[in-house]
């Protein structure tokens, strides 16, 4: 027998909401009440979830199944009629999103800190997607955190757990949870979008591939589709099995986390091409033979190059990129005649202009790229359009981007990390930066020509919503430019990341090291900012 419980609480400081929900350290979502008074504050900020459909899931990270138990028990008590869990309680982001969306859901909790490292002593996710996959509009972010400092008591079903390995369906209170494989629907998305025979015959011809899952969420997905479905031989996948702990590592794919694909494909055998993903499986990282493709670079490629998959052969309505990717994809909109979009970073900003079908193809700098076909940023997506691509162009990832450089000029990118610096010392830097912005044009610093500099204000074309105080734009002449702004996705202190991007147009100047070509940008950026001054740190924590 199951009652329902109404258990007393107070507000918990510090339950605000950032760009992909709450994100904190795992013990501290492990205190009483905490996950409890979160889930509670979602549950109302939407109107409760009597009568609901729900999906629930994450990356499988330490605390996600007993996360997953709460959540469905407060479900259960508060009147839901069903909850869709991923087998295991995992479900990557992208495949969440596509449930809800496939499912008619009425929305989705996903409990992942992305990329951040996981473990009892690491950290912890929980975030809100909305009725169209994606995550909640600060309208509805804001509700949450409002809610979070006044309840004062919260319901709970008392029951046991819910036998989460074991497909089909099981009632809990009057509430039916439904457990489903978590790669299935996706991998059928996957098929519909891409020429999985054109991928086949790659493989079939002596391709060779390594995709590192990074001990994260999307290893599973990633052996189901690349060597179950695409015929990739076993072992194309490494590090696949996901653990609490992501094997005691950071599933962050990019040059400094995922070195051990880095050596692997700057080797003398390397493979013809390699990618990875992270903690839950929205992000990615691609390289080729003795190539990384940066982000930004590997955004324009893909919309550039897009038609070649069945999903979108009739072409792009639009592109959309973050505030601090670099400018690349813009020259491709351009070109294609097709609207380019210009927004905060969160993917939450593109859901508007994915709904209106503005856009087709999205993409951050921080290695997130997706398209309409869900709400979030989808990495084995993206390694799939690669390999799409590939298989049609039968070019090598090298020739591929150094012909998109030849058409639309380099930009030449990368970005600094300062992790940990002092919350005060960091909105100190960012406020000189405001207060200064206005006195920059027209100013040299290195030799490069202050054009315009501003804090991004973004004015949404879909609904005129406005979000200001989005970062510090420093454009110099001839396309360069800086971006300064502050993260939200870390757990202590600050981390200000610093953009760096240079325009090349002259083809014979596209084989310069990185670091040569951001050397004047760089230098601009420590005599504009004084970061050194103050973070008290000498360079960036993490470059990539």
């Amino acid at each position: 027998m199951t009652r329902i419980l109404t258990v007393p609480t107070q507000p918990i400081e510090g339950q605000k909401p950032g760009t992909s929900g709450l994100r904190k350290k795992t013990k501290i979502f492990m205190t009483p009440h905490y996950l409890e008074n979160f889930t509670q504050a979602v549950f109302d900020a939407i109107g409760g979830v009597a009568g609901k459909v729900l999906i629930l899931g994450g990356d499988g990270r330490y605390f996600n199944d007993r996360a997953v138990q709460v959540i469905l028990r407060m479900a259960a008590a508060q009147g839901a009629m069903r909850v869709i869990v991923g087998q295991g309680g995992i479900l990557s982001t992208p495949a969440a999103s596509n449930l809800i969306r496939k499912r008619g859901a009425d929305g989705g909790v996903i409990l992942s800190a992305s990329h951040n490292p996981g473990g009892i002593d690491e950290d912890f996710g929980m975030k809100f997607n909305g009725t169209n996959g994606g995550p909640a509009p600060e309208s509805v972010t804001d509700k949450i955190f409002a809610r979070t400092q006044e309840l004062t008591e919260y319901t709970i079903l008392e029951a046991g757990d819910v036998n989460l390995a074991q497909l089909g369906e099981v009632v809990l209170g009057d509430m039916t949870v439904e457990i489903v494989d978590p790669v299935t629907d996706y991998a059928q998305l996957m098929g519909e979008l891409f020429d999985f025979d054109a991928i086949r015959n790659l493989f079939t011809g002596g391709f060779r591939m390594r995709f590192d899952a990074m001990h994260a969420v999307t290893g599973p997905y990633a052996t189901a589709i690349l060597e179950g479905t695409l015929g990739a031989p076993a072992g194309t996948v490494v590090n696949g099995t996901p653990s609490p702990d992501f094997g005691g590592g950071h599933p962050d794919p990019n040059p400094v986390w995922a070195k051990d694909l880095m050596d692997a494909m700057f080797a003398d055998d390397a493979p013809d091409f390699g990618a990875a993903s992270d903690g839950d499986g929205d992000r990615n990282m691609i390289v080729g033979r003795g190539i990384y493709v940066t982000p930004s670079d590997s955004l324009a490629v893909l919309a550039a190059n897009a038609h070649l998959a069945p999903a979108y052969a009739k072409g792009l309505s639009g592109i959309a990129r973050s505030m601090p990717t670099s400018r690349a994809a813009d020259r491709v909109a351009e070109k294609l005649g097709i609207e380019a979009h210009e927004t905060p970073t969160g993917w939450k900003f593109f859901g508007n202009l994915l709904d209106a079908g503005r856009v087709t193809i999205c993409g951050e700098e921080s290695a997130g790229t997706g398209s309409d076909h869900v709400r979030e940023k989808d990495g084995l997506w993206a390694v799939l359009l690669w390999l799409n691509i590939l298989a049609r162009r039968i070019e090598p990832v090298q020739q591929i981007l150094t012909a998109h450089w030849a058409e639309y000029g380099r930009n030449y990118y990368s970005r600094h990390d300062y992790e940990a610096i002092p919350t005060e010392r960091a909105n100190a830097l960012i406020q000189r930066l405001r207060d200064i912005s206005g006195d920059l044009p027209g100013q040299t610093f290195h030799g490069l020509v202050v054009e315009s500099a501003d804090d991004f204000a973004y004015l949404d074309p879909v609904d005129g919503s406005q979000s200001a105080r989005q970062g510090i734009r420093i454009n110099f002449a001839g396309g360069s430019r800086v971006v300064l702004r502050l993260s939200g996705t870390g757990t202590e202190g600050a981390t200000l990341r610093v953009y760096l991007e240079r325009y090349e147009p002259d083809a014979s100047r596209h084989d310069l090291l990185v670091e040569e070509a951001l050397a004047p940008i760089i230098a601009a950026a420590e005599e504009i900012a004084l970061i050194r001054e103050f973070t008290g740190r000498q360079g960036p924590d993490v470059t990539t």
